[in-house]
């Protein structure tokens, strides 16, 4: 990013690398204060028009304005305001309210900043991490003069906001075997380091997803003629998965979630081609959500075009998770949509329970609720996966399950409310005021995630039967069709609505790769039948009309029985 400044809607990027801001008096002279104020007088003409003509008195145009308000801020940090005849200090209490307001207004944008290095040794990245940290106090300790220096009265109630940025990025340029025909991304820095100040919230245009990933016939680099200082690519460990993702600065929220949800690969690990490569937020002018096999050169290759729907989370985790399944199908291993999670009982027993099911099916419901329900027999669980995992035939010949996240993005009303609040302090929220708010939490540590675990029962979460509890398959047919019908009733948190059916309730790789991942499907059956793992369904009625007689708590005493006993 070349520019010290790029500001787009509600979100501020500042690039360090070309402005490096540290003090009261370097800020009024800088690219980013003159940025800042032309964005607040330019929102100033829909909002506070109080404050609007308390600025223009005595007929001031807007190169005016920046220049008095510019001279007194800047001289208030210096003198005592009442031996001076600034512009605006006549009047303290309307002064006082511009201050607040302007401090308000700069901290409802998403801010996030970006420093380019050559090579980010420790030293430099604990460098990097002190002088942010510095910079942050900086921009609070200004605001608090200003204030003390207007109203002559020193606070004596303090609340230490974030007053500078939300997030901190460190980029490196890292040199990659790059085929020749994605040369147009060698030059794009990667993020080698980031830091996030949570809680983190985040306002997003849009709130659920509503697109079908698509095969393309062919390779989504073709429509990308993005220039590097306009890009930057987060390389994540998806499970096993190494996947290059690159974001438009435009998705900056987007790319500083991920890290909340995946991995984020270390410069050792980027030299190599990755498995994967999505391009997140192209400008195309489409709205095209798609993928393609470059078969040449062993990559999968996705692209998520610009656009104010894809201005939602759910579209940055759900085109990384269909790379991945398409990847790991071709490994021979089998996508599961679901949740995995192994139970430590205080009698010593290790379980390890997976559900199956499309979104809004109740899978972390009947978890969350079996953790709350069995507190006394429970020691502790781990989770696995939250939304996607696969199981494979490892090389002993036995069924393993593996994850793909080490957080979780899920809704805050699927949540036990005091879950939410203990995770607080590491947490990304995403509209918490509207319908299908989200959280990303913390989940699992990446090398759990990545560890071979055992199943003990694999269970379909069923949310349209009117009925109560769980029950066991006694047909290993039956079970699989269960399974590969992929019933539910959309809750509404995507593009669906009622009662659906997806191919192996996994729409994101799977039932676009249906033959192939029939062929897995019958392998990993086969399988579980010869290894004797239960199949089954939990009853969790969230698509009921009735949703306050949902089946959640019925279905996690059953499921705690079942685990006991078993």
């Amino acid at each position: 990013m070349q520019e010290a400044v790029y500001y787009h809607d509600n979100e501020v990027v500042l690039n360090y690398s070309k402005e490096f801001v540290t003090s009261s008096d370097q800020l009024f002279d800088s690219e980013l204060f003159n940025t800042l104020i032309d964005h607040y007088l330019e929102y100033l003409k829909t909002e506070r028009r109080d404050i609007r003509e308390f600025l223009y008195a005595g007929g001031r145009d807007d190169k005016k304005v920046k220049e008095d308000l510019r001279n007194t801020l800047r001289l208030i940090t210096l003198m005592n305001i009442k031996q001076t005849d600034l512009p605006y200090v006549k009047f303290p209490d309307k002064l006082e309210e511009v201050v607040e307001d302007m401090y308000r207004w700069w901290n409802s944008h998403q801010r996030y900043s970006l420093l380019y290095t050559q090579n980010a040794d420790s030293y430099q990245t604990n460098s990097f991490m002190n002088v942010e940290s510095k910079i942050n106090s900086a921009a609070r300790d200004l605001f608090r003069t200003l204030s003390r220096k207007i109203t002559g009265v020193a606070d004596n109630m303090y609340r230490q906001l974030q007053a500078g940025t939300n997030a901190s990025l460190l980029m490196e340029q890292y040199q990659w075997d790059c085929p020749e025909e994605y040369s147009v991304l060698k030059e794009i820095a990667f993020v080698h380091t980031i830091m996030v100040r949570t809680p983190l919230i985040i306002h997003t245009k849009s709130n659920k997803r509503t697109n079908v990933f698509k095969d393309q016939d062919y390779n989504p680099i073709e429509d990308f003629n993005g220039s590097p200082d306009d890009w930057f690519c987060y390389p994540a460990w998806v499970g096993e998965v190494l996947m290059y993702v690159y974001f438009h600065k435009d998705y900056m929220s987007s790319c500083v979630a991920t890290s909340g949800l995946f991995q984020l690969a270390r410069e050792e690990d980027c030299h190599r081609k990755p498995d994967a490569i999505l391009l997140f937020g192209n400008p195309d002018g489409t709205k095209d959500t798609v993928f393609y096999h470059d078969e040449k050169n062993g990559i999968w290759v996705g692209k998520t075009s610009a656009s104010e729907e894809i201005d939602y989370f759910g579209y940055t985790k759900k085109s990384m998770l269909t790379l991945h399944n398409l990847v790991m199908m071709e490994r021979g291993w089998l996508p599961i949509h679901g949740a995995m999670v192994n139970l430590y009982l205080k009698d010593g027993r290790k379980k390890g329970l997976m559900f199956m099911g499309d979104s809004g099916a109740g899978k972390s419901e009947t978890l969350e609720a079996l953790s709350k329900m069995a507190s006394d027999l429970i020691d502790h669980q781990e989770t696995v996966f939250d939304d996607m995992g696969t199981i494979h035939i490892n090389e002993d010949g036995k069924l393993r399950a593996e994850g793909t996240e080490i957080g979780a993005f899920v809704r805050l009303d699927d949540l036990d409310q005091a879950t939410a609040y203990k995770e607080l302090d590491r947490s990304i929220f995403f509209n918490p005021e509207r319908k299908n708010a989200r959280v990303v939490m913390p989940a699992a540590p990446y090398k759990i995630v990545v560890k071979e675990h055992p199943i003990d029962c694999l269970l379909y979460a069923n949310n349209y039967d009117d009925k109560r509890g769980m029950h066991l398959f006694n047909d290993a047919k039956e079970a699989k069709e269960t399974f590969i019908q992929g019933r539910r009733f959309a809750l509404g948190t995507t593009q669906e609505k009622g009662l659906s059916t997806t191919f192996f309730a996994n729409p994101f790789g799977p039932m676009q790769r249906q033959e192939q991942c029939s062929a897995l499907i019958d392998q990993i059956f086969a399988e579980i039948v010869k290894e004797n793992i239960p199949l089954g369904e939990v009853y969790t009625c969230l698509g009921l009309p009735d949703k306050g007689n949902h089946g959640i708590d019925e279905a996690a005493k059953e499921l705690l029985k079942f685990v006991v006993e078993k």
